[in-house]
């Protein structure tokens, strides 16, 4: 008797071994069974014939910590196979957090994450934990995915050391209490520590981890060490010689406490071509010394879309922008509308009237159009070519387009990076490549985080032949539960956690990036559906299926 059996699949189990014809046997939320399984009893079949059959993917680096609270399937992430989830990362956790603490790292949240205010506010959930055992029960029960939790750096900081901790370095006493702190997080779950060198806060402030000294770093990891748990960073990643000054630093602490460290993202780009190969190659010579430095890499092009309603980080490279775009909705107006900070922010926008910055940009949606047929007419074209008809510059063009539609006309910035498939396909089969960096959960107004996975498929695999179906398998399954110690995940064999999903290889794919308003208070958001995907088990129970998904609540805290 098995709960589930899935037949005459091609299995590709994780190990990167070649595909055969199968059947799997799912009992007790574990494999059971691998091979030919005869006409049997089994509560549930599952025809995955001419369907490939693999592990459960894996999405190492998402933000999915406040979602989890009103949604345990992380939706969509879910539906494009991914049944386990890593969130906490750049330094940023909901615990372990003091009551008095929960607007500034709110404030961290909305400004680093692109989160919405009715996330927070009580509309989603209610807060009633501080300790990360606390986090982790409010979390625990309703949950379709697996959560492999970080703990982040900032928090235990603020924990420890209060307004201090965006203010000096801790003395041996704070250090000491953060170590303890740490490991009663470890304790109740948390898979590793992650901390961030580069992000701010709601006041443009350096997060409480970036007043971190080395020795503060080193007590941390010597925790990490006792345990054996991941040190996620984010570097400065858009300076090679400091990134690798990093890798350096993270391969002395990996060799001195035995443990992994992961830092992300690593991103190609046309404007910095020698970043991946310099990064890359000190990646090999660390990596030569038996230290773990797993350099995170996305499998998608870097695409922005922002509308001035809201913050976005398109803005981040304008100071001048920055600022306004920060404001708040009245100031804002006030600021696109007067005589002399008008002018200054075209003046910012450059010489030519933000061409150069701004003119590639694709007007992309025009809610509530003043005008029958005017979406139609603006909606795809680039904002120079509506620029120019309009006989203004980019810059005025776009204020203008936003102040005419309540500031909610949405523009789009396709590949701004990472999007050279010729570079990005060979980086990513690199076997010292971890595929991660998708920040699932976040940044939901700027671009969908979902369907990294059918991309890597779609574009890797299908496309440029960079990945075989079993090596983009075995990255996304085996190799990242090897990296992140889920020793009991990404194999298909007897014994391994009944974590599956069934998809056509050969149609597997994202779908179009799309805005839906389904975030607590009818916030929006972007997400691609997924493609090809058939069926997702969750700890041997069906998840998600070609009719939606299911109630199966079988997703656990895994890792830790």
């Amino acid at each position: 008797m098995y709960d589930i059996v899935i037949r005459n699949g091609s299995i590709v189990d994780g190990s990167g071994m070649p595909a055969y014809r199968g059947d799997v046997g799912i009992r007790d939320g574990k494999i059971a069974f691998v091979g030919r399984i005869e006409a049997s009893a089994a509560e549930q079949v599952i025809d995955a014939r001419g369907k490939t059959v693999a592990p459960g993917f894996i999405d190492p680096h998402t933000h999915f910590d406040a979602q989890l609270l009103w949604d345990g399937e992380a939706r969509p992430a879910l539906e494009h196979g991914i049944t386990t989830v890593v969130p906490g990362n750049c330094s940023l956790s909901l615990a372990p957090l003091k009551t008095e603490h929960r607007d500034g790292l709110v404030g961290m949240f909305r400004q680093i994450e692109e989160l919405p205010k009715e996330t927070f506010d009580g509309t989603a959930f209610t807060w009633s934990w501080e300790s990360f055992d606390g986090y982790l029960q409010a979390i625990r029960g309703n949950l379709s995915v697996n959560v492999a939790p970080l703990v982040g750096h900032s928090v235990i900081r603020m924990w420890v050391m209060g307004e201090a901790a965006q203010a000096r370095a801790a003395d041996a006493g704070e250090i000491a209490a953060m170590q303890d702190l740490l490991r009663q997080c470890l304790q109740a779950g948390a898979v590793g520590l992650s901390t961030s060198f580069v992000d701010i806060d709601a006041n443009l402030y350096p997060v409480p981890s970036r007043w971190a000294h080395t020795d503060e770093l080193d007590a941390l990891a010597a925790v990490l060490g006792e345990f054996g748990r991941m040190l996620q960073v984010v570097p400065e990643f858009y300076a090679t010689d400091i990134t690798i000054a990093r890798i350096d630093q993270l391969a002395e602490l990996s060799l001195k406490y035995n443990i992994p460290t992961t830092f992300s993202p690593l991103f190609d780009s046309s404007a910095s071509p020698a970043n991946v190969p310099r990064t890359m190659a000190r990646v090999k010579e660390q990596m030569a010394r038996g230290a773990r430095v797993w350099p995170q890499v996305q499998t998608r092009p870097i695409d922005i879309s922002f509308c001035f309603d809201l913050p976005s980080l398109f803005f981040a490279s304008n100071p001048a922008w920055f600022r306004v775009m920060r404001l708040d909705r009245e100031a804002k107006l006030e600021a696109l509308t007067g005589t002399e900070s008008r002018a200054a922010l075209l003046q910012a926008a450059g010489a030519d009237g933000g061409d150069a910055w701004l003119g590639g940009l694709v007007v992309r949606a025009v809610p509530g159009s003043a005008e029958a047929g005017e979406n139609e007419q603006l909606e795809g074209r680039t904002l120079r070519d509506v620029a120019q008809q309009r006989g203004q510059g980019a810059a005025e063009c776009m204020i203008d387009l936003s102040l005419q539609h309540d500031l909610n006309v949405h523009f789009l910035a396709a590949n701004m990076g990472h999007h050279e498939s010729g570079r990005v396909g060979p980086l990513l089969a690199d076997p010292l490549v971890h595929v991660g960096a998708s920040d699932g959960g976040a940044h939901i107004a700027s671009f969908a985080t979902y369907g990294d996975t059918g991309y890597l498929f779609s574009e890797f695999v299908r496309g440029s032949g960079d990945l075989s179906l079993e090596a983009a398998v075995k990255k996304i399954t085996r190799d990242t539960a090897n990296i992140w110690g889920l020793h009991d995940r990404g194999l298909l064999q007897p014994g391994f956690a009944a974590d599956v999903v069934v998809f056509d290889a050969q149609t597997i794919a994202r779908g179009e990036e799309r805005a839906v308003h389904d975030i607590p208070g009818s916030g929006m958001r972007y997400v691609r559906d997924a493609v090809g995907v058939d069926a997702v088990v969750v700890n041997g129970r069906l998840a998600y299926d070609s009719n939606g998904y299911k109630e199966a609540r079988s997703g656990v805290i895994v890792g830790g």
